[in-house]
């Protein structure tokens, strides 16, 4: 499978619950890091999601936020995935930001290049990707 989506996570569904529009599905990434991801009831029976299958997440860099202090701060996004930045690859207007998690994935956002100098952002400091769960689409093998 090729995409255009900087960000591809493999893992298994680790829970799933269904709603009478939407369903929560979690996905359990190598190393022990999780995703949560909502999509349609329509889209999770077409994909047979269901707790144990194997999932291909996807999410695109420009869908995820970076921070760098998170003390004091609650957040509705149901993804906040914390880690260290591995680098900084800055643009004429953006940057790639790449940061490792704790369990070794690493999660790639574009982010403006001030936001990149407010932040501090550049190699070995701690941040975290926050990612709604409505931006992850879910796919899986055929």
């Amino acid at each position: 499978m090729k995409v255009s989506a900087r960000n591809v996570f493999p893992g298994k569904v680790s829970g799933f619950r269904a709603g009478s529009v939407n369903a929560e599905v979690e996905i359990a990434l190598a190393g022990g890091d999780r995703l949560v991801a909502i999509i349609t009831m329509e889209s999770a029976k077409a994909l047979a999601v269901a707790e144990g299958r194997e999932v291909v997440a996807l999410v695109k860099a420009p869908w995820v936020m970076l921070m760098t202090d998170s003390s004091g701060v609650r957040l509705s996004a149901r993804n906040c995935l914390a880690g260290t930045v591995k680098s900084v690859e800055p643009g004429a207007v953006n940057a790639e930001v790449v940061l490792t998690l704790a369990g070794g994935t690493e999660v790639a956002a574009i982010v403006t290049k001030e936001a990149v100098g407010d932040l501090g952002l550049k190699p070995g400091v701690a941040a975290t990707a926050v990612i709604k769960a409505s931006h992850v689409i879910l796919g899986v093998p055929s």
